[in-house]
């Protein structure tokens, strides 16, 4: 794996204006380009996992 993660791993719960993006851990594409290798600090329970290209505001904390 590369030290710098091709996307991050966020639960989004809810809908339109009342939706809420936490940052839940990393992805790596695989060296065959096939699949990620991910790296989840939580498991959600309840919402949707969405893995995102990395932006300026997710590389300072932030979230969407």
């Amino acid at each position: 794996m590369s030290k710098q993660p091709t996307h991050y791993a966020f639960v989004v719960t809810g809908d339109g204006e009342k939706k809420s993006w936490t940052r839940i851990g990393a992805a790596w594409r695989n060296n065959d380009g096939a699949g990620f290798n991910i790296v989840l600090d939580a498991v959600p329970v309840s919402g949707r996992v969405t893995l995102r290209v990395p932006s300026a505001k997710d590389a300072e904390g932030g979230a969407q």
